[in-house]
């Protein structure tokens, strides 16, 4: 049966795969929109099932090349690392990621029709909330991997993507991608028109549906990257609530836990206060950036990348705020894998088994998109750029204390000597936590420089394995340098076009245009 509900997700997925297969059947009793009921039903097919980790965390800073003596597991892989318009089309890639995300963006706007048109006394505004933020985070998230970052003084010369607002219901409908410009105002909208309606209460399992907390969060980041300071500290502060102390993550106690398996599935859990939003997705991160054998080649090297660029256990010279041992950083202290590419222990690889007998099924994670952590994090950086100091080093100071062994509160100056001792790493083969940065359309205070550095460092030790550090390297013009065996190290400077990920090749081919290329 062909339903209204198919139809729009499979052309907003871009007439991008087969079409025969989809319009068979319907995929369940809630295509037909008809009840209460079945519209929030179907708001839990609205957050995407795949994600861009993988892609993100290789062509960040967070990964180098092992050499040709280990394995590739996935051309994703090696495509990602080198910064190349990616060809591979499984779990993983650019193009599964786009249809994705375009399919539940389809199913939101599904919702938000279907509320439209349902006669009833009963108060459907909860779900509109949830449907409008659906919508907006699946844009937010393709603009975060396909576009550049945002920029007040370049967006409107920028390529947006385009931005669905409604079922389809033609069979081949023209799309243009617009401008950066319109993408988040369009974005900021629906935000805006969901957060005062949002329940927490809509669900059985609320965790893994937008909550008002978990809205604030997200209100936050994207304000963060859409430069609005004073909005992104407003809405941290009410995703945190009076005591963010009261809500970070026990990072202690998870890393005396004494297998990898039992950290991960305490650092996932619903009952963790910490755990904000968590989705699961079809991928293989959980086996290529976790403590296994394979995919070996491109990883986060403990002696060249996490040892001295992200933890610094232990390095000659450099005591961090926390000291040196590896142990004073709780998180790093839950670490696992190979010299090739340690991990923490986070996103732990699930296996769903179709056929036991014959070991076949789908590779799976669970991920956290939003944590008090990160939005702690979120708070101190737009304190910062408001040149609040104060409130900065209080946001510093709870993170602190919550991940390392630090019970006293460290001062400005305590921030300031620590990493005004560490050089700044201006080729591949300096392996230091500095950066220098060249904020994207935004400034701050110069005698702010090595908080910014302090910053910096704290979100790419929490977001590590989580592909956030791609989205910082974007939005603070931070330099990366990728060696590659038997040639030259590329260089991605601050200007370089491949910080958007090309888009699929058949969606160009259907007439989107596509990023631009030097």
């Amino acid at each position: 049966m062909k339903t209204k509900y198919l139809l729009s997700a499979l052309l907003l997925g871009s007439a991008f795969v087969s079409c025969d297969d989809f319009l068979d059947e319907m995929p369940d009793n809630r295509a037909e929109l008809d009840t209460v009921d079945k519209i929030t039903s179907l708001l839990v097919a609205a957050y995407p099932t795949d994600c861009a980790i993988a892609i993100h965390e290789f062509a960040s800073d967070n990964t180098m090349d092992n050499g040709s003596q280990y394995d590739v597991a996935q051309k994703v892989q090696e495509e990602s690392y080198l910064w190349e318009d990616i060809t591979d089309e499984a779990n993983d890639s650019p193009k599964s990621y786009w249809n994705e995300c375009y399919i539940r963006v389809a199913t939101a706007n599904q919702v938000l029709d279907a509320i439209s048109n349902l006669s009833t006394s009963e108060d459907l505004s909860a779900q509109k909330a949830e449907a409008l933020l659906c919508r907006a985070y699946g844009h937010f998230l393709l603009a975060n991997t396909f576009c550049m970052a945002y920029n007040p003084q370049t967006a409107n010369n920028e390529l947006g993507l385009p931005y669905s607002i409604a079922p389809e219901t033609e069979v081949s409908p023209t799309y243009t991608r617009g401008t950066l410009a319109e993408l988040y105002q369009k974005i900021d909208a629906d935000i805006e028109a969901a957060l005062p309606y949002v329940k927490d209460d809509l669900h059985a399992a609320p965790k893994y549906h937008f909550t008002k907390k978990s809205a604030y969060a997200f209100a936050a980041r994207f304000n963060l990257y859409y430069q609005k300071w004073a909005k992104a500290e407003e809405y941290a502060t009410k995703a945190l609530g009076a005591d963010p102390a009261a809500v970070m993550r026990d990072w202690a106690t998870i890393a005396q836990s004494g297998n990898y398996s039992d950290r991960c599935n305490m650092y996932r859990s619903p009952s963790e206060a910490a755990n904000l939003l968590m989705t699961t997705a079809g991928s293989s991160w959980g086996y290529w950036g976790g403590p296994y054998s394979l995919g070996l080649r491109y990883g986060c090297n403990y002696q060249q990348v996490f040892a001295p660029e992200i933890a610094r256990p232990g390095m000659s010279g450099t005591v961090m705020l926390w000291g040196k041992p590896n142990a004073n950083l709780y998180c790093a202290g839950s670490c696992w894998g190979y010299q090739q590419k340690l991990c923490m222990s986070k996103i732990y690889a699930d296996f769903e088994y179709t056929d036991k007998v014959n070991g076949i099924g789908y590779r799976r994670i669970v991920t956290i998109p939003f944590s008090t952590n990160e939005t702690l994090l979120t708070r101190a950086e737009a304190r910062l750029l408001q040149d609040n100091t104060d409130g900065y080093l209080s946001d510093i100071n709870i993170w602190l204390q919550a991940n390392t062994i630090l019970t006293q509160d460290v001062t400005l100056d305590d921030i300031k000597k620590v990493y005004g001792d560490i050089p700044y790493k201006t080729k591949f083969e300096e392996h230091y936590i500095n950066n220098e940065v060249h904020p994207q359309g935004f400034t701050y205070a110069p005698e702010n420089e090595l908080l910014v550095q302090c910053l910096l460092h704290l979100r790419r030790i929490e977001t590590l394995h989580e592909g956030m550090r791609w989205l910082d390297i974007k939005r603070w013009g931070i330099v990366v340098y990728h060696n590659r065996e038997g040639q030259s190290v590329d260089v991605l400077t601050v200007d370089d076009p491949r910080r958007a990920f090309q888009l699929p090749q058949d969606v160009i081919v259907a007439g989107l245009k596509p990023n631009p290329r030097k």
